[in-house]
């Protein structure tokens, strides 16, 4: 399968694994695209692409940039988009509906999505979506075995309208708790910061999936404590509660769990040890993009006839 992978040029995550992972398992010619690049894609194409050499066309695009250039994506063959913020659809945010509404536009095309909820709330409104979860750079983020100084913290940000719930519970922790939150570097800095938490704090409130810290943070041999986003996610990816993390609902729910495991530091250590081991089984970038080469192989929906989305909406009055 040849595939034409368009990515951002630019974005916060370090994501150079997870496409390696997908080039590994598929003829793939990958592309970065700047902020005009993905500002104009019906001139990119025209001046850039064969869409006949290839089988699919998979965007990693910024998603502000695809809704307002739906006129000329609905003409792109073969199309797979590839979306780690659909939680955002259904959180109130600026993007909330936005996900469905844009996906009805695009009835054929595949959406990988990493949220086990999420995808199957897209795929209960007729979208072609598939769930793969997010992951960690095996490359990068290890456990390195060192003296864990920091007993409570957490890394990254809270400022995203998105995250407003994560600042509010982490608020709420630090004003009875210890708690050491910061922002790191990307790269060494970011695994050093991980290696020095004994108990990271996830606090994904109201996302209705598990962001990649999660997985970072189990991978670098943290004790994972993380808000629960609910059974069928944890069935999905394979979170057992006190087994291979800590789930949580309340402040209140945390801290009694942490006081039982400060009080057992061989259950923490236990904890600790099969949450990373879950991680490196199941969650490397390499294992994911394997998973999202799968999840694009499967036969499409056929396309409509050109200009059905110009009668639908004569039709509809819009």
């Amino acid at each position: 399968m040849k595939v034409l992978f368009l990515v951002q040029a630019e974005q916060r995550a370090i994501l150079d694994r997870l496409y390696e992972g997908i080039q590994h398992h598929c003829e793939c010619d990958i592309r970065w695209l700047g902020r005009e690049e993905q500002a104009n894609l019906r001139r990119y194409f025209r001046d850039h692409v064969d869409v006949a050499r290839y089988d699919r066309i998979l965007f990693f695009l910024r998603f502000k940039q695809e809704i307002r250039q739906v006129d000329f994506i609905r003409s792109v063959p073969n199309l797979v988009i590839l979306e780690h913020d659909a939680y955002q659809n259904y959180i109130p945010c600026k993007y909330t509906g936005r996900f469905s509404a844009h996906y009805r536009k695009l009835p054929w095309a595949r959406v990988i999505g990493s949220g086990q909820v999420v995808t199957r709330r897209l795929r209960e409104e007729g979208v072609d979506a598939v769930f793969v979860p997010k992951g960690y750079d095996q490359a990068l983020l290890r456990d390195l075995e060192r003296e864990r100084d920091i007993e409570l913290g957490f890394v990254g940000s809270t400022k995203s309208v998105a995250y407003s719930g994560r600042k509010a519970l982490l608020d709420e922790l630090a004003q009875v708790e210890n708690l050491v939150a910061t922002r790191t570097k990307s790269g060494e800095d970011y695994l050093n910061a991980l290696n020095r938490i004994r108990f990271f704090v996830s606090a994904d409130v109201g996302m209705g999936e598990y962001m990649i810290k999660n997985f970072e943070a189990m991978a670098c041999g943290c004790v994972l404590l993380a808000y629960d986003q609910g059974e069928e996610e944890n069935r999905a990816l394979g979170f057992v509660d006190m087994e291979n993390l800590v789930l949580y609902r309340t402040v209140d729910e945390l801290r009694g769990k942490l006081a039982q495991l400060r009080g057992d530091p061989a259950w923490a250590a236990r904890i600790a040890a099969s949450g990373r081991a879950l991680a490196e089984s199941r969650y490397s970038f390499a294992r994911i993009g394997a998973q999202i080469v799968q999840a694009m192989q499967a036969p499409l929906r056929p396309a409509p006839a050109p200009g059905w989305f110009s009668r639908l909406r004569n039709r509809l009055g819009v």
